[in-house]
């Protein structure tokens, strides 16, 4: 893995420590393996993790050349190690992974785990040894008996709307999970920014989205992505797969700035920061 941007600057007049922390960036140009701590300090979240909305949401999706946000039904298909080791990490820093629930039930969600490399720095911020996973649907039409509910480290947090039938919110309770209701309408749909600002209220501002394509597009249309980590898999698949955004049109485009680029293998890892006007 190399680092393609932002590119470290030369200087004829060094300090000592402006000298290690140029040496240090030109280290992270050079192709090589890339330790789990060194790509956690890459994709750090700002301190404090506030953004307008009360918290730093962020999303990470993988896309083809072509656009396609999966592959026969998959993510699985675009992905690559490095990849699978970004996404790991972005974990591993958040202190909650929202979700939409199709995507739940089409990847075959389960917890998110401990894992040794990150627990010292959650201890340090306070976290949990893992992320809660939390859950988007305002059905509930999902299958509380699967071990997302059953065996989660952090419990399942479910995010429903103010009409979710009161036999699904039991049933989502008896598993173990919290409901959290967001979102007040008759039509008994979640409202995206209260997802965020619940989230935050029970103390989880450090938030982390996998999708799907219509919640991320929800997200972006209530104006509370702050950032979107953007892998692009050097493969096409044309077919008529949905782009990692899908949902009604933004009245106005939202304007984002690179903040870093890291390559493996043809992947780009791209990180966007949204700019507030």
């Amino acid at each position: 893995m190399r680092r393609l941007f932002p590119v470290p600057a030369e200087t004829s007049a060094e300090t000592s420590a402006e000298a290690s922390a140029a040496a240090s960036a030109r280290a992270s140009a050079e192709d090589r393996e890339w330790g789990l701590g060194e790509l956690a300090d890459a994709y750090a979240y700002p301190e404090p993790p506030h953004g307008p909305s009360g918290a730093w949401l962020r999303a990470n999706m993988v896309s083809s050349l072509d656009g396609a946000a999966h592959h026969d039904g998959r993510s699985k298909a675009l992905s690559s190690d490095a990849d699978m080791r970004i996404f790991g990490v972005l974990r591993g820093l958040a202190d909650a992974v929202v979700v939409g629930a199709e995507t739940v039930r089409r990847e075959g969600y389960r917890p998110a785990r401990a894992r040794e490399a990150f627990a010292e720095r959650r201890a340090a911020l306070g976290q949990p040894p893992a992320p809660a996973i939390a859950v988007v649907s305002a059905s509930l039409d999902l299958d509380f008996s699967r071990p997302l509910f059953t065996e989660p480290l952090v419990p399942t947090i479910v995010i429903t709307g103010a009409t979710a039938a009161e036999e699904r919110v039991g049933l989502a309770r008896a598993a173990g999970a919290e409901v959290v209701f967001a979102g007040s309408g008759p039509s008994g749909r979640v409202d995206a920014a209260a997802v965020v600002t619940a989230l935050a209220e029970l103390g989880h501002t450090r938030l982390l989205t996998e999708g799907g394509p219509t919640l991320l597009a929800e997200f972006a249309a209530a104006g509370v992505l702050d950032e979107l980590c953007l892998a692009v898999a050097p493969l096409a698949t044309a077919g008529d797969a949905k782009r990692i955004m899908n949902g009604p049109e933004l009245r106005e485009p939202e304007r984002f700035a690179l903040a870093s680029v890291l390559e493996e293998a043809g992947f780009l890892f791209t990180r966007y920061r949204r700019i507030y006007q």
